[in-house]
């Protein structure tokens, strides 16, 4: 047995709607659906569910973070910061070729926005 792909990437998160202001609204993730105290957004062009599942995070730095591909970092960084994130790393061009930022989202879990370098 082999993994063949990804399917969706669960984050517990202790307010939904507050999690959707960040990864809907700021990001432009879309809604697929929603079911009790769960939403699954798509993320375009992966065919990857980000599933927010209401219930207490246990957030940390040395966990898990997921890499979204923006076509501006800069100003999904900005919209993020509104939107509730906090910047760990602000935009940065890196040396393995793509400009990246590392944020928190509102429950503490590390995210990085990522777009390739010019």
């Amino acid at each position: 047995m082999t993994v063949r792909g990804l399917r969706r990437i669960i984050v517990s998160v202790a307010d939904r709607e507050r999690a959707l202001a960040l990864y809907r609204d700021a990001l432009g993730l879309t809604e697929k659906y929603g079911a009790g105290e769960m939403v699954a957004l798509a993320v375009p062009g992966s065919g990857v569910e980000l599933l927010l599942h209401e219930r207490p995070p246990t957030p940390g730095l040395a966990g898990v973070a997921v890499s979204f591909l923006v076509s501006d970092v800069d100003a999904a960084t900005a919209a993020a910061v509104e939107a509730g994130a906090q910047v760990v790393d602000a935009p940065a061009d890196q040396p393995w070729g793509e400009r990246q930022s590392v944020l928190t989202d509102p429950d503490g879990h590390v995210l990085c926005l990522v777009t390739p370098a010019a």
